[in-house]
């Protein structure tokens, strides 16, 4: 883990979040007592950030610095606001290209899809505050540095996101085994967005019944189903080739 991803101690933590630096993971000691500690409670609570109670053994681990109960991890990146983003790529006249990532949460797999996503022109990746994979330095590799070169955006629901994608002329197309039809019969060629789901579970019940399209990829062999980074790539090449 790379040691300027983190931030240590309490008031260190408070002022990060106050002048507005994107924290992607915070771990906190449990039983963690004090005013601080209620003060930083109310913040993450203010600004919906994902945490998760560890012991002290945990922390120890992560640095050997006074962290006073309390490790932050720093995103490297700046996330973008998807409504401008969407507002920007209409208004420059090319067929918008989304990819939404549905709980996944393997990191490698994250930054071979971000990786794969700006080889093929994808205008912004849409994950969700909590429960994804971080943006962390193993997505970093991974993405071989293309991770600074793609919008991400970071929402408080992927539904909320579909929505609103939706209500701007972008039609929704969920990868998944449940579909009737393979990707290859579906229309890419309008604005779309497509969406993967987690490694174990795919993509959630009720982010299906929001989509316009269901679709899948042919199998032949005895295994059920591909890796979510490879599937997403046939995914995407699919759609450059109907585009061209």
């Amino acid at each position: 883990m790379e040691k300027e991803s983190q931030i240590f101690g309490i008031r260190a933590v408070i002022e990060a979040i106050n002048s507005g630096k994107t924290i992607d993971k915070l771990f906190i000691q449990k039983g963690l007592q004090g005013e601080l500690a209620k003060e930083l409670m109310n913040l993450i609570k203010t600004d919906s950030i994902s945490f998760s109670y560890v012991p002290i053994e945990k922390l120890n681990r992560l640095t050997r610095k006074n962290h006073q109960g309390v490790v932050a991890l720093t995103s490297p990146i700046e996330f973008h606001n998807l409504e401008n983003l969407v507002l920007k790529i209409i208004e420059s006249g090319e067929t918008p290209l989304f990819l939404i990532l549905d709980q996944l949460s393997d990191v490698r797999n994250f930054g071979a899809i971000i990786r794969t996503a700006e080889c093929t022109g994808v205008h912004g990746i849409i994950i969700q505050k909590k429960g994804g994979a971080p943006v962390s330095a193993d997505t970093v590799k991974t993405s071989a540095g293309a991770i600074f070169k793609i919008p991400i955006c970071k929402v408080d629901h992927i539904k909320d996101a579909m929505f609103y994608l939706q209500a701007s002329g972008i039609q929704i197309i969920a990868a998944t085994e449940k579909a009737s039809s393979p990707i290859y019969d579906i229309d890419i060629t309008t604005p779309s967005a497509i969406v993967m789901g987690s490694e174990g579970k795919g993509i959630s019940n009720s982010v299906l019944k929001i989509a316009d399209h269901l679709a899948k990829l042919p199998m032949y062999g005895e295994i059920a189903s591909l890796n979510v980074s490879v599937a997403c790539g046939v995914f995407l090449y699919e759609t450059i080739r109907q585009r061209l």
